[in-house]
């Protein structure tokens, strides 16, 4: 069973068809919204702050989404896919993002929509990602603009596929 638990009365909030894997972490002040999923040893820990996200979310094995206390909250938008092992904390990352394996997203980083952000890559505090673009490297910068195919080449297809993954699963937990 997922650790699904309220801090100080706080409990979390998932919309309908969000999917949960039976080790994922969720607790706190999160507020999720239709048809998303957290991943196997996934943490979704609003604890010291609130977090937020739209439809179509998915927190991939692994990754840990997390804020500051009395500082920073977490805000995802739609059609967001968090890789395995990535780090996203105290930041807003708007709609259509894909942030690779082993990204980390740090304090008040705001992720302009149908965006990359390449795996490993480290988007230091207060950075302002340019919609549109792919931003890879340590700290993280532009590396070239994403084509509307690449949008929905990788993106979409991204988010799309773990919909169809979470139905794998829904029947066995």
């Amino acid at each position: 069973m997922p650790v699904i638990l309220p801090v100080k009365g706080v409990h979390p909030q998932m919309g309908p068809n969000c999917f949960i894997a039976p080790n994922a972490t969720i607790v706190g002040d999160v507020v999720m919204g239709k048809n998303c999923s957290v991943w196997f040893n996934a943490v979704v820990r609003g604890d010291v702050n609130s977090i937020r996200m739209g439809d179509k979310v998915n927190i991939q094995d692994g990754a840990v989404i997390h804020a500051t206390y009395q500082k920073t909250k977490t805000v995802i938008g739609n059609n967001v896919s968090v890789g395995h092992n990535a780090i996203v904390h105290g930041c807003t990352v708007e709609d259509n993002v894909l942030i690779g394996m082993g990204a980390i997203v740090m304090d008040n980083a705001h992720i302009g929509s149908n965006t990359i952000i390449a795996a490993g890559a480290v988007v230091l505090e207060g950075t302002q990602v340019e919609a549109g673009c792919i931003y890879a490297g340590v700290p993280a910068k532009k590396v070239k603009t994403i084509s509307q195919e690449l949008i929905h080449g990788e993106i979409d297809r991204i988010a799309n596929n773990y919909i169809m993954y979470a139905d794998w699963f829904r029947d066995q937990v």
